[in-house]
């Protein structure tokens, strides 16, 4: 695979998928997302991404931010499915969609960049500035949103700004114009912590994509069948 993925098939300008594609089951909603284009536009540009790992959560399994109640701060979670519910997480920020039924989400977990007709590449210049490593030095591009708070700080989605919207569909949107994803691999999610649904296989990887997301479910030791399933 190439550092970027490149398409000249492109809306513009970009549609945005219906409120109604996120009013579903959470484990469905996020398979389906995988494949799918977020686009925010910041001043002239569209900051795109491709989303290659999700994570499914439901209100009443310990995993979830959900399972803890209700709160303001947690309100998104338990609005109607396209909702926005932003946090943070390891001292950056992160992206979820509310799906169907109160509290249950899907976690945008990773992505890759994307560049088009719309997202050239002064987009994707922008995402490697939004997004240096450690020194200040660019990141490799295939590694750019490999990780929740990689990806919110490349494409410059930040908390207080998005937190229990709605979709915008002329600043923020997800739009369906790449191609869907051949192979999906079905594993368990990280972070969770020990006796809090730890084992639900509720992480989404597009198998072409496995390398460059969070952690590679195909990496060494792992085995199909124990440690993941392969969805056509």
């Amino acid at each position: 695979m190439s550092n970027l993925t490149v398409s000249t098939s492109v809306t513009n300008p970009p549609t945005g998928l219906p409120d109604a594609f996120f009013d579903r089951d959470a484990q469905t909603l996020a398979r389906d997302l995988l494949g799918k284009i977020i686009r925010h536009r910041v001043g002239d540009l569209w900051l795109s991404a491709r989303i290659i790992e999700t994570e499914a959560y439901y209100c009443e399994e310990k995993g979830s931010h959900a399972s803890l109640g209700y709160t303001e701060k947690r309100k998104a979670l338990f609005l109607d499915g396209g909702h926005i519910y932003m946090y943070y997480a390891r001292g950056g920020d992160s992206l979820n969609f509310s799906a169907k039924g109160p509290g249950n989400a899907v976690l945008i977990k990773s992505a890759y960049p994307w560049v088009d007709e719309l997202s050239g590449p002064a987009s994707l210049a922008q995402m490697l500035l939004n997004n240096p490593d450690a020194q200040g030095r660019p990141r490799p591009s295939q590694k750019l949103c490999a990780g929740q708070t990689l990806l919110c700080k490349s494409l410059g989605l930040k908390v207080p700004v998005w937190d229990a919207k709605r979709f915008d569909h002329e600043v923020l949107l997800v739009e369906n114009v790449s191609p869907a994803p051949v192979h999906i691999i079905q594993t368990t999610r990280l972070g969770i912590p020990q006796g809090r649904d730890e084992h639900l296989m509720y992480r989404f990887v597009d198998a072409a994509y496995a390398p460059y997301c969070t952690r590679n479910p195909l990496r060494r030791g792992q085995a199909e069948g124990r440690d993941y399933f392969l969805l056509t």
